[in-house]
């Protein structure tokens, strides 16, 4: 993941969670349907946080699986101590500063989940990554992506970016913050909802979908193949 990347979210850490619900205007469905997804068999999951910020996806997590054993990696320092304040000297809860795209992971998970990290990478990249968390599920096991997904074609992709500029601009939020978000997109690599799933099945997972989009933003669940978990709640 390249340095640009994590200088621009280095930089942003400290006003990150307050500025998500203006600059994601689905922001309650968006992660409601992605906390929903993460259906785990184990009453005491281990989940991995790709990406994981400040730890926002994590937290709607906290309250659902309270046994849970979160791991929380991303390439941003200044992120990952936001999350460790938002988390306390929870044992539960371990942090890695690290690329999380070519990191030597060991361990087995539950579930695996990532939000609005995964389109920085390269295709190519993102359809590594797909093998490697298959890889490290445990049968059944779910993988959970809230994240950005292009059109279908440049036409939707000019209107999805339109209408969510529309909306920020709408937000509250300063003409500086503004500015910043829309210049951070730019280093973006977002693929389509297709080719995302085709690439989930490529590296192996089954009951690959889409299970929310509104415009740009799409949230897609896949499982391991296995005794999976239903997902009651959708």
């Amino acid at each position: 993941m390249s340095d640009i990347v994590k200088k621009h979210f280095d930089a942003v850490a400290p006003s990150y969670d307050r500025q998500r619900r203006q600059l994601i205007p689905c922001f309650d469905d968006f992660y409601g349907m992605a906390a929903d997804a993460v259906a785990c068999a184990n009453p005491a999951p281990r989940i991995l946080d790709l990406g994981a910020g400040t730890g926002l996806f994590t937290a709607f997590l906290r309250n659902k699986y309270p046994l849970a054993h979160f791991t929380l990696i991303d390439l941003s320092e200044e992120m990952l101590k936001e999350a460790r304040v938002r988390f306390g000297n929870d044992p539960a809860f371990n942090y890695i500063a690290a690329d999380y795209s070519n990191f030597p992971y060991t361990d087995k998970y539950d579930a695996v989940i990532s939000s609005l990290s995964i389109h920085h990478l390269t295709h190519s990249a993102k359809r590594e990554l797909f093998s490697i968390i298959h890889e490290r599920l445990v049968d059944g096991g779910v993988f959970v992506n809230a994240d950005q997904a292009a059109g279908s074609t440049p036409f939707w992709d000019e209107y999805y970016m339109s209408q969510w500029k529309s909306a920020i601009q709408k937000s509250g939020l300063s003409n500086d913050a503004i500015e910043a978000s829309i210049e951070r997109r730019k280093v973006d690599i977002n693929a389509s909802v297709q080719d995302q799933i085709k690439w989930l099945c490529e590296a192996g997972f089954v009951n690959a979908d889409c299970i929310y989009k509104h415009h740009g933003f799409a949230v897609f669940a896949a499982f391991k193949k296995g005794a999976s978990a239903k997902i009651n709640a959708l």
